[in-house]
C-alpha cells in the first residue's frame, strides 16, 4: 500500500512529499460534469456506488496520494434536523435556520450508522475498492463552520447573525454547539470505524474570528472532538481558511496536521508552530491558471518553504476552482513528485 501520505501525517521519513487536493473531486473534471448531467449533487452524496465512484476518478486521473471521501459538509447538519436545498449557483439553503432555543433544542445527536448510513456504506466500498492502493481521508465540518452555515441559514459575507448570538446569547450559542461538537464527535467516529485511515476537520469559515473570539467560542469544541478521536491512533488534519492569525490556536486544538491556506509562507507557519507538528498546503488554487513552468516554479518554492516541517503534505490552500485545466491539477501533482523525491538513504 502507498501509505506515504499517512507517514507524512505522523511525520515519519518518507520518500517524497505527498500530496492530494481539497475538492479533489469537482466540476474542473470532465468525467464529473458528465456524471452531474445524470444525478443532482445529493443523489451524489446519499448513493453508496456513485459517491465512490466520484471519489476513485480523480485518483486514478491525477495520481494524487489520498483518496478524500465524496460527501458535504452539511449532510450531518440534515441528519441533525435541519432542511437544506442544494444550489449549486447560490450555495446551500438552510430553510430552518436556528436562531432561538427552541430551534436549538429540536435538533437531535444522530446515530450515525442509523441517520446517515450512505455515507458509511461509501467508506467501506472505498476501502474495499483501494486496498492496496492509498489511503481514504474521512471529514467533517467543525463545529464552528457547521454552525455558521445553520445559524445564518447559508453562506454569508459578514457572519452577522452568529456572532451576534455569540455576544448577545452566549447560552444559546454555547448549546448549541455543545450539540453539533457530540453529532460531529459520533459523526468522524463512526467513519474511522467503517474504514477512513485519516480525518480532516474543515472549519472553513473560523477565519472569521477575532483570536480571542477563536480561543473562546470554536477551540474548546474543536479540541474536545480532537481529544475523543486522539485514541484511535488515526491521524487528524484541521483546515482554516484565513488560519494566519489562529496558528497557535489550531496546535493548541490538539491535530496532528496543520492545513493552511496560501496567505501565509509555510517557512513561517513552521517557525511558530514549531517542529512537532506536520503541516499541509498551500498553492493558491489560482496559481493553477499559471503557465506550466511557472506552476512547477510554484510547487519548488512551496517545498523549499516546508523543508524544515517534520512532516509535509502538499496541497491548495483552499478547494480547487471548477474553472481550472486538469492538465494542470496533473502537472502540479507530478512537479510535486518530481522535485520532492528524496535519496535513498534518507528513507531508510
Amino acid at each position: 500500500m502507498n501509505d506515504i501520505f499517512l507517514k507524512a501525517c505522523r511525520k515519519e521519513k518518507v520518500p517524497y512529499t505527498p500530496v492530494w487536493i481539497m475538492r479533489q473531486a469537482g466540476r474542473y473534471m470532465k468525467e464529473y460534469r458528465d456524471i452531474r448531467e445524470k444525478y443532482s449533487f445529493i443523489t451524489l452524496c446519499k448513493t453508496p456506488d456513485l459517491a465512490a465512484e466520484v471519489t476513485l476518478t480523480p485518483v486514478k486521473k491525477l495520481g494524487v496520494d489520498a483518496a478524500i471521501l465524496f460527501s458535504d459538509i452539511l449532510i450531518l447538519a440534515e441528519a441533525m434536523g435541519i432542511e437544506i436545498a442544494f444550489n449549486e449557483k447560490d450555495g446551500p439553503l438552510l430553510k430552518n435556520p436556528v436562531r432561538d432555543k427552541s430551534s436549538a433544542d429540536s435538533l437531535s445527536i444522530p446515530d450515525p450508522e442509523d441517520k446517515v448510513p450512505f455515507v458509511m456504506e461509501t467508506i467501506r466500498i472505498l476501502r474495499n475498492k483501494l486496498e492496496g492502493g492509498i489511503p481514504l481521508i474521512g471529514f467533517s465540518g467543525a463545529p464552528f463552520t457547521l454552525a455558521s452555515y445553520m445559524v445564518e441559514g447559508g453562506t454569508s459575507r459578514n457572519f452577522t447573525i452568529i456572532k451576534r448570538m455569540m455576544y448577545q446569547n452566549p447560552s444559546l450559542y454555547h448549546t448549541l454547539l455543545d450539540k453539533i461538537t457530540k453529532s460531529i464527535s459520533l459523526y468522524v467516529s463512526s467513519q474511522i470505524k467503517a474504514g477512513a485511515q485519516a480525518i480532516q476537520l474543515f472549519d472553513t469559515w473560523a477565519g472569521i474570528l477575532a483570536p480571542e473570539d477563536y480561543r473562546d467560542f470554536a477551540l474548546p469544541y474543536t479540541k474536545a472532538i480532537i481529544e475523543n478521536i486522539k485514541g484511535t491512533s488515526t491521524p487528524i488534519i484541521l483546515y482554516i481558511n484565513g488560519c494566519g492569525g489562529l496558528l497557535e490556536f489550531m496546535k493548541e486544538a490538539g491535530p496532528d496536521v496543520i492545513s493552511l491556506d496560501w496567505r501565509i509562507g509555510l517557512d513561517r507557519a513552521t517557525q511558530r508552530l514549531g517542529k512537532d507538528i506536520a503541516v499541509q498546503g498551500n498553492l493558491d488554487p489560482c496559481a493553477l491558471f499559471l503557465p506550466p513552468e511557472k506552476i512547477e516554479s510554484r510547487v519548488r518554492d512551496i517545498l523549499e518553504k516546508a523543508k524544515d516541517s517534520p512532516g509535509h503534505i502538499f496541497n491548495l490552500g483552499h478547494g480547487i476552482l471548477p474553472e481550472t485545466p486538469v492538465e494542470n491539477a496533473i502537472l502540479m501533482v507530478e512537479a510535486v513528485h518530481k522535485f520532492s523525491k528524496r535519496p535513498k538513504t534518507q528513507d531508510t
